[in-house]
């Protein structure tokens, strides 16, 4: 709101000097007034075995293939190198087609895949008290907390989601047992890309940056 103090963070940066060091950092930075102890924290999750595996791999995938290989492929890639071999699939209902596709990719790759719909288990959104108006869009609810029971019963090792709603996916990642990442994020308007909206608010999307 106008005249509002804003508590500033990354978010507001544009300098991203933590990223290169060869500016100065903004008064505000997070790096520069972090706690001790918060920093003293992280780094030490860092010595987890687990933790640092993933992310020892997720760097090296990264610099090995950045700008080479899809997002699907770096999957593929970071699976392999984690010593995953079973792989859960969260997907949207109206995705089933996209998540077959990705089950055909990681299966042809040597890995096994386990998948749950948003619409498994049949149950009416009014069970457990959505509003009825909601029943629009039909009358089954999505289950994310049970794609994540089903895909923790199966022993998948990392899971992956394709096409869940806003919430339904923070439900997902809630409750799995097992790392997640997303393979695709829904975005109807935009074909599944929501990051063109924020390449375009000059123009076409400026009305989002309207205040209400």
């Amino acid at each position: 709101m106008e005249g509002e103090k804003r508590e500033c963070s990354c978010i507001d940066c544009g300098v991203v000097n933590c990223n290169h060091g060869t500016k100065s950092f903004p008064d505000f930075c997070l790096t520069t007034n972090m706690n001790p102890e918060v920093m003293k924290e992280a780094m030490d999750l860092y010595q987890d075995p687990e933790n640092n595996k993933v992310a020892c791999i997720s760097a090296k995938v990264e610099a090995e293939h950045y700008c080479k290989m899809t997002r699907v492929e770096e999957i593929v890639q970071f699976a392999k190198e984690m010593g995953y071999r079973k792989l859960g699939i969260a997907t949207c209902a109206g995705l089933i087609q996209e998540a077959r596709v990705a089950a055909q990719i990681f299966r042809a790759h040597g890995l096994e895949v386990y998948g749950a719909a948003c619409k498994v288990g049949t149950r009416k959104k009014s069970s457990i008290g959505i509003d009825p108006k909601c029943e629009e869009m039909g009358v089954n609810m999505c289950n994310p907390i049970l794609q994540a029971k089903l895909l923790n019963a199966a022993g998948t090792d990392f899971n992956v989601v394709i096409g869940l709603c806003v919430g339904h996916d923070s439900l997902f990642y809630k409750y799995s047992d097992a790392l997640c990442t997303t393979l695709v994020t829904k975005d109807r308007v935009l074909c599944h890309n929501p990051a063109a909206v924020l390449h375009h608010t000059g123009n076409y999307y400026k009305r989002l940056l309207e205040e209400e």
